[in-house]
This record gives C-alpha cells, sequence and structure tokens, in this order.
C-alpha cells in the first residue's frame, strides 16, 4: 500500500528485520507501522511543513479512528543510504520496477513520518480494499443540464485520449453513486473497487458511511472549485483539492466478525505552485469547452453517471 505520496516511499517497520537491517534496534512503539521516506526530487515538501498543514487544516476536520495517522519522527543515523543501497541492489536484481530506477531518496531530510499501517501484512486474516472517492458532487461550474459529473466527464476525456494511442479505457465508479441514498447505486460503485471479491458486503460497508458523509459534507463547505472561488495559490483551493483526491482504505476481516476499519489518506495538502494551479483551471475549462460534462462525444461509449439521469433502481434491502 502506498500510503504515502507519489515523491515518498513507504516502508514497513516489522519486528523481523531483514538482515540488512539487523543492527537497528526498533522501538516497540514503531513495530507494526509504516516509515514514509521523501523521495530525492526537486518537488519535495519538507516533511515538517507536511505535518504542520496536517495538523492545522486536515486533523480538526476528522475523527482519529477516520485518518491515516502521520507522526513526524527524527530518522537514525544511516538509515537512508542503508535503504538507498537497497533500492539499487534491487535495481541490480531486477527487483524494481523500471519506472521507478534511477529515484532515490532524500538524504537531506532529516524527518520520516510514521503512519497507520493499513496493509494486511501484520493481519493475515483481513482483506485491503482501496478507492479514491474523488469528486463526491458536481462542479459549480459545470454547464447547466450536464450530462456527466466532474469524475466521469474528466475520465471520458482521458479514456478518449488512451483509445487514440491504443490503450484500453479506464472503468469505474461514479462518485455520486458512492454516496447515493439508494443501496442499489452504491453497490454499483463497489463492482469496480478492487481487493474485496464480495461486492455487496463491501456496499454494505460503504452504504451511507459515516466517513464518506463526513468528506461530503467538507467537500459541499469547501465548494469554491472548478472556474470559481478563491485564488487557485490559496490554502482554501489547496484543502477543497486535496479533499477531492485522498484515498480511502478499507481493511475488512474475511469473516463478518471483527472490526472493519476505514481510513482516509493521501492527505497532504496540495499546493498550486508550479503551475499547479493554472493546471486546474485549465482542465475545468477544458472539461467545458470540449463538452466533456454534456457526453455528448459520439465516440466515447456511455458511461454509468448518476448526472446523466436520476437512478431508478429500488433500494434494495440490507
Amino acid at each position: 500500500m502506498d500510503a504515502g505520496q507519489k515523491n515518498d516511499v513507504p516502508m514497513a517497520v516489522s519486528s523481523s528485520p531483514s538482515s540488512a537491517m539487523d543492527t537497528l534496534h526498533v522501538p516497540a512503539r514503531f513495530k507494526g507501522k509504516l516509515l514514509r521516506l521523501r523521495k530525492d526530487t526537486s518537488a519535495g515538501i519538507s516533511y515538517q511543513e507536511i505535518t504542520r498543514n496536517f495538523d492545522r487544516c486536515i486533523r480538526p476536520l476528522f475523527k482519529p479512528e477516520e485518518l491515516v495517522d502521520q507522526e513526524l519522527v527524527h530518522l537514525p543515523k544511516g538509515l537512508v543510504h542503508l535503504c538507498n543501497e537497497q533500492l539499487q541492489a534491487a535495481e541490480r536484481n531486477g527487483q524494481r520496477p523500471k519506472r521507478r530506477q534511477g529515484v532515490y531518496l532524500s538524504t537531506v531530510e532529516p524527518f520520516g513520518l510514521l503512519i497507520t499501517d493499513m496493509t494486511t501484512f501484520s493481519s493475515p486474516g483481513t482483506t485491503l480494499s482501496e478507492l479514491k472517492p474523488k469528486w463526491l458532487l458536481q462542479s459549480p461550474s459545470a454547464p447547466p443540464n450536464s450530462r456527466r459529473c466532474r469524475t466521469c466527464a474528466l475520465r471520458d476525456m482521458k479514456n478518449q485520449k488512451a483509445r487514440k494511442k491504443g490503450v484500453v479505457g479506464e472503468e469505474s465508479f461514479c462518485p455520486l453513486d458512492l454516496v447515493s441514498d439508494r443501496f442499489d447505486n452504491v453497490l454499483r460503485a463497489a463492482q469496480f473497487v478492487k481487493g474485496c471479491k464480495d461486492q455487496a458486503r463491501l456496499a454494505k460497508v460503504l452504504y451511507r458511511n459515516s466517513t464518506l458523509q463526513r468528506l461530503l459534507t467538507h467537500q459541499k463547505t469547501l465548494q469554491d472549485v472548478g472556474l470559481y472561488g478563491p485564488p487557485p495559490t490559496s490554502r482554501e483551493k489547496s484543502l477543497a483539492m486535496t479533499l477531492r483526491d485522498c484515498t480511502m482504505f478499507i481493511r475488512m476481516p474475511r469473516d463478518d466478525s471483527g472490526r472493519v476499519e476505514i481510513r482516509l489518506g493521501d492527505l497532504d495538502l496540495k499546493t498550486g505552485a508550479g503551475g499547479k494551479a493554472q493546471y486546474w483551471l485549465d482542465l475545468e475549462h477544458q472539461l467545458i469547452v470540449e463538452d466533456w460534462y454534456a457526453g455528448a462525444k459520439s465516440n466515447v461509449s456511455e458511461s454509468q453517471c448518476a448526472q446523466q439521469s436520476p437512478r431508478i433502481h429500488s433500494q434494495s434491502s440490507i
């Protein structure tokens, strides 16, 4: 599980370290957690800043048990160098994906982030499902009578570009179904979630789920997105976009006993710097002027978007 960002590498802190790690003592409070280490990239944000933003902007919005928590920790001397050596060894042995090769950990970042471990590594009797809720309500700048929600419109656009390159397009759920009051609509969305073969059971977990509803509430509060609202470089816009690109992790026992654990991660505050703010505006403008919200592209297959028309299926018994 990548419970961090693209510029990070999560590492399991286990009670059975590899031979290369045998010389490092792992305190008891670190065991069973993941350690995020920052990659050496120009876009990297210091972990101190990430922690400040998380504590000030994200933590107050949710209950502690709803978040992939994070704690700033000072890294032991030599740990990053040792990890980089392991990455280089993995490349030589062909064990590291090619797309990740050549990028290593920052040797100037003195901190790591100890985060909640939502993998099934230490809980073999559980399954893990992951999904990105995305935009749980329509963009305020979408044209009247749109037949696509913001997420489905963007997916249609990306799928057309993929088909032109000979690549199969992505199929996924409509976020509006995910927070629907009708169970059948949530079940429709659950069919696209990876990690759980029992889709009906997953739908029951997601149906009117309090964490999803809380995320929806905050998205409604921070609804000044699209072409409207505060400047794209403002903290308000950054928070609004962060809440629309987080990941939900769902860890369930394989049987009906035990507690289902649901947490939100990937909540590092997004920044509009480096051209990102202009990208948000340009993307919304493109969705509008190219009629992706209208769903009128003749060469794009009909998607299952709840914005297109109200679902007429009756609510199932759960």
